[in-house]
């Protein structure tokens, strides 16, 4: 009898656990996809909120901190407006903060403090680029190394690249080989799963079309 017990309860716990994985999976595609389509401040920030929900309610999960992050980073970008971009990006350097408190060394979490450090620069970067550049730079090396088939560090490098002024060793000349090299890394990049980072190829496509 103890035995039939422990089977029932052992089968209730795996189907319990089956249908948490699964309304996680949904919540984070939803969000995911959600996020590709949001065309405005406002629909970028409902996809923050809705991330940082996913993360809290299921306490040791990385990505829904790190996509609340990135998408942080989109909204302030969104928002156009340098004196928001301090208090966007210190809430993004919370969210990504928590994503590293469960995923160590990870090369998409380097990255995305790079990005959180642009939009800090670009509150005002006549005064900021000796601050952040030297971050931006710094974690988009580390992002590099943590994973050398990733993508994106190459792609966010060749940005920042092609928006310098060419006396300031920026340009699209200079930008263009990065802007190549994450073109082969795009196409060759395989996630670690469906709901691990993914994102950047048609970005990338559309900023290295521009530089041309």
């Amino acid at each position: 009898m103890k035995q039939v017990l422990l089977a029932v309860l052992f089968a209730h716990l795996f189907t319990a656990a089956i249908a948490q994985s699964e309304r996680y999976t949904g919540a984070m595609q939803k969000n995911m996809q959600a996020m590709g389509e949001a065309k405005t401040p406002d629909a970028m920030l409902d996809v923050v909120n809705a991330f940082e929900r996913i993360g809290n309610a299921e306490k040791n999960q990385w990505l829904p901190f790190y996509y609340a992050a990135v998408a942080q980073v989109w909204h302030a970008f969104m928002t156009n407006d340098p004196k928001q971009f301090d208090p966007l990006a210190d809430k993004a350097t919370i969210f990504i903060n928590k994503a590293e408190e469960f995923e160590k060394n990870n090369s998409e979490i380097a990255l995305v403090k790079a990005m959180i450090a642009t939009v800090k620069m670009s509150a005002d970067p006549m005064t900021r680029y000796m601050q952040y550049g030297a971050i931006i730079q710094e974690n988009t090396a580390l992002s590099k190394k943590l994973d050398p088939t990733n993508p994106r560090p190459y792609m966010w490098e060749a940005q920042g690249i092609s928006r310098t002024p060419e006396q300031f060793g920026g340009g699209c000349a200079k930008a263009k080989p990065v802007f190549e090299e994450a073109v082969k890394l795009f196409e060759t990049f395989k996630p670690a799963s469906a709901l691990h980072p993914n994102w950047g190829k048609e970005q990338n496509a559309q900023a290295h079309a521009a530089c041309k």
